[in-house]
């Protein structure tokens, strides 16, 4: 395969609630999107969408320019690289993709295991949760190599509003591990100055409403009632306890103390139902 030559066939796994929605936005492209899903019913988010839906990981791999992985985590990226063959069925000069989000150390490795086929590896997870996704306004935060990057960037774009290049490998992991601590610490911020705010007799969706526009603000602060509602939160709260463990394993290997941003963080995490709970009764 031709390094320069630009992507034509996406070979995708991982058709979850993220997952999904990110599919969809590639089959609706001008680009061939080729599946693999463990179970068949989960084929069904790609109903009426043009796809080819492949037997197995290996005959996926040997038919794709690119590969997007959307898996829970490292644990089951690795299964899918090693175990399920895609590794050893993807052709020199293709390229793989890991959306989801991991630790650092372990994306280093995976490239440079795949450099050794003549493979690229990219860490690109992505934020803005199945919302985003639905929207096509996800951030896609990517680490890796840069020619890669290059010949990607048009299949990110299909369901991504941004795509930034952080640097080499792991890089796009540190730098989501990082946006995480600030979206938990932010949000821990968030619940205590509502609950102050509600404890004066504030009108808290008035405030609100004057935080997005004011230097206050925060993207957490205007999801919470929005994309953040009571029926949803206990789901997001365990993704969030689950993101800020990530990032104290992850930053922490790294030789930073993560103690004070993790405590907070997961303080945060732990406040989410109360404070969703809380803008609802606000907003009814």
């Amino acid at each position: 395969m031709d390094i320069s030559s630009p992507v034509q066939s996406v070979g995708f796994i991982g058709l979850g609630d993220q997952g999904a929605p990110m599919a969809r936005a590639v089959a609706e492209s001008p680009f061939h999107l080729r599946v693999w899903a463990r179970r068949a019913a989960s084929l069904g988010a790609l109903h009426g969408r043009p796809h080819t839906a492949e037997a197995s990981v290996r005959a996926l791999a040997a038919e794709s320019d690119i590969v997007l992985l959307v898996l829970r985590d490292d644990s089951d990226v690795e299964d899918v690289l090693f175990d399920k063959g895609l590794l050893a069925s993807m052709q020199r000069g293709s390229i793989i993709v890991n959306h989801g989000t991991g630790d650092p150390e372990t994306a280093v490795r995976f490239a440079e295991l795949a450099e050794l086929r003549g493979i690229s590896v990219l860490d690109a997870p992505v934020s803005g949760g199945g919302p985003g996704a639905e929207l096509r306004k996800l951030t896609t935060i990517v680490g890796g190599d840069a020619a890669a990057f290059e010949r990607a960037q048009p299949v990110f774009e299909t369901f991504s509003a941004s795509t930034v290049y952080m640097g080499g490998p792991g890089s796009g992991q540190v730098a989501k591990l990082l946006n995480n601590a600030l979206t938990m610490t932010n949000l821990k911020n968030a619940e205590d100055v509502l609950g102050m705010a509600d404890s004066m007799g504030v009108n808290v969706a008035a405030f609100r409403h004057l935080l997005a526009s004011s230097s206050g603000g925060s993207f957490v602060i205007q999801a919470l009632g929005d994309q953040i509602t009571p029926e949803i939160a206990p789901h997001l709260q365990a993704l969030m306890v689950r993101d800020i463990e990530h990032f104290a394993e992850g930053v922490g290997r790294l030789g930073i103390d993560t103690s004070e941003v993790r405590d907070r963080g997961r303080a945060g995490a732990e406040g989410l139902i109360e404070v969703t709970e809380l803008v609802e009764r606000h907003l009814r």
